[in-house]
């Protein structure tokens, strides 16, 4: 491949979403590091770790306003050195509550990051799947080795070098994308940031059919991701009797089948339409979460979780029929507004399948994200047949 500028903007946005990604999931595999050292309950650590994630998907907005008015270089640096610094003032907090609020701010400079690199990229591709594809591979390349690393770190030297560790990441990857990218021409630096935060006109928006529809299919799906991001190990432990060991082992695995999955349904969706990968990554989902639950040897629980990887990796196909959505002008803001929305509204996963495990059992819990890919996809497919053009 003959190398360009364009490629060197990819690399380094998969890099700068690693770190964002890395210093999120360096902080669950210490968390009993933390309980004890702050002496609190596991209800006070998820009520923590819950304004961190929260904080993500509200950024995602205001990240697209503020790549608007000052292009999106700046802001993808500020969501790195943000990250960054953030997770050292988290590392070094001396009371539970000043850890809070660092943990809070964190997520909110690492949500700065995935919105504007989608704009960045759109202004650099013509293969747009492809490229946010590639890009999304930060991500689950993070769930890889943030969880290892810190865990190891944690045993061995404690909860605080565990988490320090995203500013050795962090601050090369920093430097490298201050030298690399160029300056990029904000697309209305003029106008100003408040009067595009009117009521009716970000409903309209969102309200638009051709955005409201996979809106929907993006808010069901992401629901499901997060609730396997939170409890798939939990669910193997619990249901199918698995080790901590063989459950850690079959989630990295999940996270491996993203990375390829990110990647595969980007380009299939360049080559074949965005709703046929978006579908197609909805219905093994489906199938795969569906045989996690039903499957009664280790073969099947495996292939379960290979299908449902690919499932969760529907984000590279969705987030390009989005751009495609939006005029050249409403992009920054406009997909920034639509990640928030879904990205909020998913969060909820993580309590919906926690509450109807509880109530319910694991079957009931799985089984319902289950439930919720095959309706996205059978939506899709009818929006297709039915010539709905939504």
């Amino acid at each position: 491949m003959n190398w360009q500028y364009r490629h060197t903007v990819l690399v380094l946005c998969l890099l700068a979403f690693f770190v964002t990604y890395f210093a999120r999931l360096a902080i669950s595999p210490v968390v009993p590091f933390i309980t004890d050292d702050f002496e609190i309950s596991n209800t006070l650590i998820g009520i923590a770790l819950t304004g961190m994630w929260l904080a993500y998907g509200l950024a995602q907005f205001p990240s697209g306003l503020l790549a608007d008015r000052y292009g999106e270089k700046l802001v993808i640096l500020i969501a790195i050195g943000g990250t960054t610094v953030m997770s050292a003032v988290v590392a070094v907090s001396p009371i539970f509550a000043i850890f809070v609020v660092a943990l809070v701010v964190l997520g909110g400079v690492a949500g700065l990051h995935y919105a504007v690199a989608t704009t960045l990229l759109s202004r650099t591709f013509d293969d747009l799947g492809t490229a946010v594809g590639l890009h999304s591979v930060g991500g689950p390349l993070a769930g890889l080795l943030a969880p290892v690393i810190s865990a190891w770190i944690g045993v061995r030297y404690g909860w605080r070098p565990a988490i320090a560790v995203t500013a050795l990441v962090g601050i090369p990857i920093f430097l490298l994308f201050l030298w690399r990218v160029r300056a990029t021409e904000p697309r209305q630096p003029a106008v100003p940031i408040r009067s595009r935060l009117e009521l009716n006109r970000l409903v309209g928006l969102v309200s638009r059919p051709s955005l409201a529809f996979p809106l929907v299919i993006a808010t069901a799906g992401t629901y499901v991701a997060q609730g396997l991001l939170s409890f798939l190990p939990a669910f193997l432990i619990a249901f199918h009797e698995f080790t901590p060991t063989a459950a850690g082992v079959a989630f990295s695995g999940f996270f491996l089948i993203r990375i390829g999955g990110q990647v595969g349904l980007g380009r299939l969706s360049d080559a074949y339409g965005r709703d046929t990968a978006i579908a197609g990554a909805m219905g093994a989902g489906a199938f795969g979460i569906g045989l996690a639950v039903v499957g009664n040897s280790l073969g099947m629980i495996a292939l379960g979780v290979l299908f449902a990887g690919i499932g969760s990796s529907f984000f590279s196909a969705i987030d390009p029929r989005f751009m495609e959505a939006l005029g050249a002008e409403e992009r920054g803001a406009g997909f920034g507004l639509v990640r928030t929305v879904y990205t909020v509204l998913g969060a909820a996963g993580s309590v919906g399948v926690g509450l109807t495990a509880d109530l319910f059992g694991w079957d009931v819990a799985f089984g319902t994200l289950a439930i919720l890919f095959f309706l996205s996809f059978a939506a899709l497919v009818a929006n297709k047949l039915l010539g709905f053009n939504y």
